[in-house]
């Protein structure tokens, strides 16, 4: 059934709602909508996922269904245990639940067993003996057909009894197979007799070592909607060419047939969305885990400071399409940064410390400046900063000749500390390197607050810690994961590598920053905006007690919003 049946009564919505609601129209499944999330455990689940996380759970909300969440636990290999626990930990964060509806394929792998018979006995599919090298050869190739088998003809009663022999066990691990008799010059290479069953001589986390035989993807997946009674199978483009084989064993089997729709996945520019890249980034040593606040996997973005209302906000802007395209990074950190600006408190963190010594201030004398937590959120209130005669600024707030749109200090030059007085460069001082060290400054007592009662202004406000309370704490600085909008666009062929885009310098670390001693209290997951550096949160990892870590969750910058400036000018 194609996408333009739907026209009528379905204006305004996706593709995918309009086929729904032509279904509910139709009396199709009864008026019932249940859809599924079948994440493979065998990793942590990243944005990508996300966008099919939240389609399946919104659809069936919708539409007063259910989502099951099944995991396809099919390969043995490389599916742990872990890997389920964090995969419903993201989930649910995400703010999804599945309820009593959770399963996995294993459940019916005794059920999928009988179903293979089943197609044996109609004369539907067969154990074969090619190699695996062999198959693809026999196989042909998009535009060739391919060959059958030379035990395509067995008869059932010896394809029963050599499957039933994979079963027990008695062959070795690539020595047969079980193949679905379809037709090997099919213009769909995957109707060419696809394998149904492998040999696999592996501790399964669920099953243990009861099974040695393993459905693939497009034997469990099909008959396990089927068996869950899923109406609608939502799946990413790349399973569109397998849809006539779903639609082809269910049919066979004359099972209650859900409908499988396709739509396209999410891609990010400046990252990957392969599973197998992202472990290889983990197991190669160039991110610190699966976590790491620079991957895109779920628990890396909410180590980082994420929000799950801001992803849910970016997919919602994203929409959905079957045409498959890549988004800009920049949009998803835009609804973060819209979310944070009014959800965060202001506070002051040096990173790049260098120390000020106000002169003319009373040695030992501390005041408490009274500064604004949130300028978006009244009912943020305002906190107590103190200052002091030694300060630290930022090292570039200060060049000794700077250029004219310069606003920041320099010698002889007056500027504005925030919250707090005008204060004057006098001197700098240097260490026998020839590096500056320490700046002498004055202050003017009548500039308090920021204003003086000679209405004289000026161009620079500084943020700034007194040394004195200043709170030590590591701050890490982030970048975009590679250099390249699509890492992967590489010419093998002439050697480049995807990994050769891995950005050497997505992570600065800040081993002095200097903040206000507000942050000490600071817990696991807290957000702030440190001024004029972007928003940061604390690392759920490294923080402890009275000693807080930070990662910087998103700059201030805001080139999405300039480019929808630019398309609406």
């Amino acid at each position: 059934m194609g996408d333009s049946h739907r026209e009528s009564t379905t204006g305004g919505l996706d593709f995918i709602r309009q086929w729904v609601e032509h279904d509910n129209e139709t009396g199709r499944f009864d008026g019932r909508v249940q859809t599924r999330f079948p994440p493979e455990p065998n990793g942590y689940l990243h944005i990508g996922h996300a966008k099919a996380i939240n389609l399946d759970f919104s659809i069936a909300r919708e539409y007063g269904g259910h989502c099951s969440l099944r995991f396809d636990d099919t390969n043995p290999d490389r599916e742990e245990v872990e890997y389920v626990d964090a995969i419903k930990d993201d989930i649910r964060w995400l703010g999804f639940d599945w309820g009593e509806h959770e399963f996995f394929a294993s459940d019916y792998f005794e059920t999928l067993y009988a179903y293979a018979e089943q197609l044996i006995q109609k004369g539907l599919a067969y154990v074969d003996e090619l190699s695996a090298d062999e198959i693809r050869e026999y196989r042909g190739t998009p535009t060739e057909p391919g060959r059958n088998s030379p035990y395509r003809d067995r008869s059932i009663e010896e394809n029963l009894d050599l499957f039933r022999r994979m079963r027990a066990g008695e062959f070795s691990e690539g020595q047969c197979v079980l193949r679905a008799k379809i037709d090997m010059a099919h213009p769909n290479i995957n109707m060419r007799d696809p394998t149904m069953y492998r040999i696999r001589f592996a501790h399964h986390h669920r099953t243990g070592d009861t099974w040695c035989i393993y459905p693939t993807y497009d034997w469990a997946h099909g008959q396990s909607d089927s068996i869950e009674g899923v109406t609608h199978s939502l799946c990413t483009v790349e399973f569109e060419n397998h849809r006539p084989l779903y639609d082809w064993f269910l049919d066979a089997l004359e099972v209650h047939h859900p409908q499988q729709i396709e739509f396209a996945p999410l891609n990010l520019t400046y990252t990957v969305m392969s599973k197998r890249k992202l472990r290889e980034l983990v197991e190669g040593g160039y991110v610190s885990g699966w976590d790491d606040p620079r991957m895109p996997t779920l628990r890396g973005l909410r180590r980082r400071g994420y929000t799950p209302s801001a992803i849910r906000e970016f997919l919602r802007r994203v929409g959905v399409s079957k045409t498959e395209s890549t988004i800009d990074l920049s949009m998803l950190e835009y609804c973060l940064r819209e979310e944070l600006n009014r959800s965060a408190n202001r506070v002051m963190v040096v990173l790049d410390p260098l120390k000020v010594v106000v002169e003319n201030y009373p040695e030992g004398e501390v005041e408490e400046m009274e500064a604004v937590n949130n300028p978006e959120d009244e009912s943020a209130g305002t906190r107590r900063v103190p200052f002091s005669r030694e300060l630290y600024i930022e090292r570039g707030d200060f060049m000794e000749d700077p250029p004219r749109k310069f606003f920041r200090l320099a010698p002889g030059r007056e500027v504005r500390l925030k919250y707090a007085y005008y204060i004057t460069c006098r001197e700098v001082v240097r260490d026998d390197t020839g590096e500056i060290v320490e700046l002498r400054c004055t202050y003017d007592p009548e500039s308090r607050g920021g204003g003086t009662p000679d209405g004289r202004k000026v161009k620079g406000t500084l943020h700034w810690v007194s040394a004195a309370h200043a709170l030590n704490a590591p701050v890490r600085v982030y970048d975009n994961l590679f250099t390249a909008i699509d890492p992967t666009d590489v010419d093998e062929e002439a050697g480049e590598r995807w990994i050769d885009n891995f950005n050497v310098n997505s992570l600065v670390i800040c081993e002095s920053a200097k903040c206000e001693p507000s942050l000490a209290s600071a817990e696991t997951g807290d957000r702030f905006q440190f001024l004029r550096h972007g928003y940061f949160c604390v690392d759920s990892v490294d923080s402890t007690v009275g000693a807080p870590a930070f990662n910087r969750t998103v700059a201030l910058k805001d080139s999405w919003a300039k480019v929808q400036k630019k398309e609406q000018g």
